[in-house]
This record gives structure tokens, C-alpha cells and sequence, in this order.
């Protein structure tokens, strides 16, 4: 017996390894894939319910798709205005941006007794090498949006595949691992349940954050409200590292257009107010008994996922350990592994 449970670890510890080797290289499936399935799940209660009113499969999952594309197309809308505002920024803007920039590489020289060439935002503007940088990083970017429009058809052709039942993931959970359907099927409703929340609570509040940033913004006299409004939102579904990131990144923004201290510093504390009621307060409120997640291992999460896949993957990571825990809590052997993670 103990012969059989030293065997049991020691392939559980060679196979693991190889798994998440698989899930890196091959990416470009699995990205997709779990971000279709859980666009699915989020949209799998709405197609039952179109097949409750009689209406044909076929022709509610097309409605769901056009719903889909629809909300892509506008969120494409949404960004390209973002970054027209940020495009056309007048000259005034520029020279108040170089201004400061001059003034914080003088505050640097005073520190460090370093002499900086070159001080100006203009003369890095004009500097030759600059542009043969962004011409040499031209490709790579051209690659990413290639890269990222491939990403989103293959998304929209598993979540077709996935509405439509051809891949059936109450059938493969009873095959692969609960020998008892209902099960199963209790199993998958709670990981939609848990999923659809999740979705759904931190969009809104991504969206009330968005806003706030966008508001103070506005009535400081920060300019790009509306860009700035629409990357708190998207950063926010980085769990955790997101909201750090852009509430640093508008604070150090804020310094080359608010000339007081105490004014900057009011600012700041603003945009940390938002995010300490939206990200601290309000979600683990809303979120409920559903994500009892342990703190450390959202982190660990969060880096190895961030490590396999990235940015998609620091995305997907809470999402996937929200599966992740759902299936182990209802698998007896793996009860102690459940509450380490809780």
C-alpha cells in the first residue's frame, strides 16, 4: 500500500511539470480556449433560456455571437476615441510635459551630482535613435496585434463550439473525473455560478473604478480622462497587481499637470480611496461566500499563471483557481490541498 502511494507521488510530482511545459508551449490553444469557455459559461444561461422560449439553437447561438461582436466592435470604439485624445494632445501639453521633465532631471542632477545631457523632451523627441527604436520594435508590435486578432477568432470558434455542445464539459467532468453524474452537473453549475459572479461583479466595479479615475481626472485638469478611465478599467482585471499599477502610473501622469504639492497629494489619495472602496471594500462583499481564496495563494496564482501565459494569463488566474477549488472541494482525496486554499 505504501509502495502504491510513493508511486502515486512520485508520478503526480513528474507529470505536473510536464503539464504546465504543455500548457506554455502550446498557448496558442489553450488562451483561447479558456477564455472561451469562460465566456461560455457566462453566456450558457442566457442560451437556455432563449431555448426556453422555443427558439432554436441554431439561431440563439447566433444571436448570442452578434451580442459578442457587438461588444468587441464597441469596445473598439470606446478605445479608439481614447486614443485619439491622446494622439492630438495640443502643444500646450508638450511643453508643459518637457518643462517637467526637464525639471525633474535637474532634481536628479541636484541628488546625485550627475551632470544629464540632453534634458529636454524635445531633443528625446527629435533624437534619431529614438525613432530607429520604435522602427526596429515596429514589427514586434505589428506581430502582437496579429497575434491578438488570432487570439480572438480562435476564442469566438471555441465559444461557438462550446454554446453549440459540441464540446461537452458536464460529459468530460463525469469521465475524467467524478464517476457520478449528478455530481457532475452539480459541479458545473457551481463553477458557472462562481464564474458568471466573478465576470460579472468585477466588471461592474472595474467600470465604477474606470469612472472614478475618469471623474477626478476631469475636475483636477488631468488631461485623458476618457483614456485614462478606460485603462483603469482593463487593468483592473488583473487581480490585485492592476488596480497598483494604474493608480502609480496616473499619480506620476498627474505631476507634469498639477503644479501644487498639495493638490498632487490629494489626488493620489483620491485615486487610492477608489480603489481601497472598490477592489478592498465593496468586492469581497459582493463576491461573498463564493471566492474563499486564500490571499497568498491568489499571488502565487498570479505568478505562476502570469509566468505560463503572461498578461492572459494574469487575467485567467483567479477564474482558473475559482475551477480549480470547485472540482478539489468536491474530490475527497484533495480536501487538505481545499483548504489550503481557502
Amino acid at each position: 500500500m505504501k509502495e502504491l502511494k510513493s508511486i502515486r507521488i512520485l508520478l503526480t510530482v513528474i507529470v505536473v511539470p510536464v503539464i504546465f511545459y504543455l500548457l506554455k508551449i502550446l498557448s496558442f490553444i489553450f488562451i483561447p480556449l479558456f477564455f472561451g469557455l469562460f465566456f461560455s459559461l457566462l453566456f450558457l444561461p442566457l442560451l437556455r433560456w432563449l431555448k426556453k422560449k422555443k427558439i432554436p439553437n441554431l439561431i440563439a447561438l447566433i444571436m448570442i455571437v452578434i451580442l459578442i461582436v457587438v461588444g468587441i466592435l464597441g469596445g473598439i470604439s470606446i478605445a479608439r476615441i481614447a486614443s485619439h485624445e491622446v494622439v492630438n494632445a495640443d502643444q500646450v501639453f508638450v511643453d508643459k510635459a518637457a518643462f517637467k521633465v526637464d525639471e525633474g532631471l535637474r532634481i536628479i542632477e541636484n541628488w546625485t551630482d550627475m551632470k544629464v545631457e540632453n534634458n529636454s523632451l524635445k531633443s528625446i523627441i527629435q533624437n534619431r535613435e529614438v525613432f530607429q527604436v520604435l522602427q526596429k520594435n515596429f514589427g514586434t508590435t505589428l506581430s502582437l496585434i496579429q497575434r491578438l486578432i488570432v487570439n480572438i477568432l480562435m476564442t469566438l470558434f471555441f465559444l461557438i463550439l462550446l454554446l453549440s455542445g459540441s464540446i461537452d464539459f458536464q460529459e468530460l467532468m463525469y469521465e475524467a473525473l467524478f464517476k457520478n453524474r449528478m455530481t457532475s452537473i452539480k459541479t458545473f453549475l457551481t463553477i458557472e455560478r462562481s464564474i458568471s459572479k466573478f465576470v460579472q461583479v468585477k466588471f461592474v466595479l472595474s467600470f465604477a473604478t474606470g469612472l472614478g479615475f475618469g471623474l477626478a481626472c476631469y475636475f483636477f485638469g488631468v488631461s485623458f480622462p476618457l483614456f485614462w478611465g478606460l485603462l483603469t478599467f482593463a487593468l483592473n482585471f488583473v487581480q490585485m497587481i492592476g488596480s497598483v499599477i494604474s493608480t502609480i502610473l496616473l499619480a506620476l501622469f498627474a505631476f507634469i499637470e498639477i503644479n501644487t504639492t498639495g493638490n498632487l497629494l490629494f489626488f493620489a489619495l483620491i485615486l487610492t480611496g477608489i480603489q481601497v472602496l472598490f477592489g478592498g471594500v465593496l468586492e469581497p462583499i459582493f463576491m461573498g461566500q463564493s471566492f474563499k481564496i486564500n490571499t497568498i495563494m491568489v499571488l502565487v496564482m498570479l505568478m505562476l499563471w502570469g509566468f505560463i501565459w503572461g498578461v492572459p494569463g494574469l487575467i485567467l488566474s483567479v477564474p482558473i483557481t475559482v475551477v480549480l477549488k470547485t472540482i478539489i472541494d468536491e474530490t475527497v482525496e484533495t480536501k487538505l490541498l481545499s483548504k489550503l486554499l481557502s
